[in-house]
């Protein structure tokens, strides 16, 4: 109920009352100092009638009355003076608050508008009080900005929190916390909130853990290990010598052999005929364009290599180069790189078969790496985020690219001398400029101390679980934009599927709890029971780990687009029958230079 009172010490414009009867002289509290940014209000902890009161506690919102606005302010610290306690009598309180905004009413009696600056601070003696459900709604309203609900708020259940998808997916956001604290359960809810706000959007999940496949299995597809085919030639330069090198530090003689011999080796696919003399000109091709090429054609470019006279002081550079290359292209772990059939041009493939294009109604990949060798994740990392932002900027905005990165922290450490260079850099790109052309960033991390500050500064939106770690908890202090840096200090205290929420995604810094999902869409969930079944059954299958640890190649299975082939065989050599392209619908209308395909992708179902 909205009364209307002006008498003397009530209180001059609508405000929500609980009954008609209530007394104007109802009076919670006065401001006895204000420096701008925070006040002190002086109350009493126990209600008139001598109860004790539970309005003035930390973390609620108050408002203070001053005729034609109310000013919001978030309680951070409440204390008596003296510090002492007194059975009888009142207890006089000092209420330290921090100043969010300003309520208004709208014209003609309208609805309440929210603004985060404040135009008339609070004077000494004003009224201060509990906000209303009415103000507090318009604190968080998003002013007709579209807005999908998360959660509810803490301060009030039974008022929800909203979030603007356009604002929190354009400028790229993050969900930071401490391991346990429900950080994978909050984004499996977002990204379903999301993808039914924006079907059109296709999400790459870069998953460590294999644990959100479960959690999304009427959105999702899964690639991992087995299904993965990405062909070394999409590789760039610097990538394929992270592969070749495992992760160690490269010989610059053997990277230099590369570059040259790799040009020649495409050409040489191309052109069987002509050799592998380039010619030079717009045509020319280099060591990073995506062009297929064999790796028998480079090894036996180095084996000429080796035998010409000039060459006679190089030839240990040439002879351990040719031995890199053998042992990877022998290592049944890349086969997704190097498997036979991907020496085809497959690109079209390639890039549908991730990316979902066409999605066929699963618009969300989880690209599951748990099983995928370490030192090879950097360069897959690299690579799809690069593919991800070219795909994104010559689609011309038709296609809009989500990349999810859990644990972002081991592709994007701080350290400058950790992780992988052209990682960091693909990822950077996505954060510096792909919200122009349609690509979005998602970081998802425990400790954002370790992660780079240029990526995290580039998150607009920010969702702060619980940190316990003192540097964590200052990096998110220094990210946040507004005036309600005090809500942080909660960060070490909050509970389970809590969140504190600050950027442009939200209207003002909100502390909320995210919806309960049902428990069978946790990620993780289906992988905790079948470790439980395991453990009580008490037995070790050994011999299965003891197969997955050798990881033998079997025979290989045909997919949507490939046909069987023989894996001593490549494209070029007798005998070797190339894959029959897969039939493409003639329904289908892929406006933005890539064929339209058809995928043999399997769904992921517990």
């Amino acid at each position: 109920m909205f009364i209307d009172r002006e008498k003397s010490g009530g209180e001059a414009i609508s405000q929500e009352r609980r009954e008609d009867a209530q007394p104007d002289a109802r009076v919670l509290g006065h401001v006895v100092h204000c420096d701008g940014a925070r006040a002190t209000i002086a109350a009493f902890a126990e209600a008139d009638e001598g109860t004790l009161s539970g309005l003035w506690t930390v973390g609620k919102m108050i408002s203070i009355n001053l005729g034609k606005a109310r000013t919001v302010g978030l309680v951070y610290a409440v204390g008596r003076p003296d510090r002492v306690w007194r059975e009888e009598g009142r207890n006089p309180i000092e209420v330290s608050v921090e100043l969010v905004g300003e309520v208004r009413d709208g014209p003609a009696g309208g609805a309440p508008v929210f603004d985060r600056g404040i135009t008339v601070y609070p004077h000494i003696g004003a009224v201060a009080h509990r906000i209303r459900s009415r103000d507090l709604q318009a604190v968080y309203d998003l002013a007709g900005r579209k807005s999908v609900t998360i959660g509810q708020l803490s301060q009030d259940e039974t008022i929800n929190a909203c979030i603007a998808v356009e604002d929190t997916l354009s400028r790229h956001f993050a969900v930071v916390g401490t391991t346990g604290v429900g950080k994978s359960t909050a984004v499996s809810l977002l990204l379903r909130k999301t993808i039914e706000a924006r079907p059109d959007l296709r999400v790459l999940i870069m998953d460590p853990h294999n644990e959100f496949a479960e959690a999304l299995p009427d959105h999702s597809v899964t690639i991992d290990t087995g299904t993965l085919d990405l062909p070394f030639w999409l590789f760039r330069l610097e990538e394929f010598a992270e592969v070749l090198f495992r992760g160690r530090e490269v010989v610059p003689e053997e990277i230099d052999v590369l570059r040259d011999l790799i040009p020649q080796a495409k050409n040489l696919y191309r052109n069987p005929q002509a050799g592998a003399f380039l010619r030079r000109g717009a045509d020319a091709l280099t060591a990073d364009t995506p062009v297929p090429y064999r790796m028998a054609d480079l090894i036996k470019q180095i084996d000429e290599r080796m035998g010409m006279l000039e060459s006679k002081n190089d030839r240990p550079i040439y002879r351990a180069l040719k031995t890199r290359i053998e042992s990877a292209v022998a290592d049944p772990r890349y086969r997704f790189m190097f498997n036979s059939r991907l020496i085809e041009d497959t690109i079209h493939q390639t890039i549908g078969n991730i990316f979902r294009i066409p999605h066929g109604g699963r618009p969300i990949t989880c690209f599951e790496m748990a099983g995928l060798p370490s030192e090879v994740v950097n360069a897959v990392c690299s690579v799809l985020a690069r593919l991800a932002f070219d795909l994104a900027l010559w689609s011309e905005g038709k296609l809009r690219l989500l990349i999810l990165c859990e644990e972002a922290h081991r592709y994007m450490p701080a350290d400058t001398r950790l992780g992988f260079a052209p990682t960091r850099h693909a990822l950077s790109r996505i954060a510096k400029e792909g919200r122009k052309y349609g690509c979005y960033l998602g970081i998802v991390t425990q400790r954002p101390g370790e992660l780079d500050p240029t990526i995290l500064s580039q998150c607009s939106t920010i969702f702060a679980m619980r940190l316990a770690n003192d540097q964590d908890q200052q990096i998110i202090r220094s990210a946040i934009a507004d005036s309600s840096a005090s809500t942080l200090s909660f960060l070490s205290s909050m509970g389970q599927r809590e969140a504190i929420a600050f950027g442009e995604g939200v209207a003002t810094t909100m502390r909320l709890k995210f919806e309960r999902l049902p428990q069978s869409l946790i990620p993780g969930a289906h992988k905790r029971r079948t470790e439980g079944a395991a453990a009580a059954e008490g037995e070790v299958d050994l011999a299965l780990i003891v197969e997955r640890l050798r990881n033998v190649p079997r025979p290989q299975q045909a997919l949507g687009f490939a046909e069987t082939v023989d894996v001593q065989l490549q494209a070029g050599d007798p005998g070797f029958r190339k894959a029959a392209p897969a039939p493409v619908p003639e329904d289908l209308d892929v406006s933005f230079g890539l064929k339209p395909t058809t995928f043999g992708l399997r769904p992921r179902s517990d």
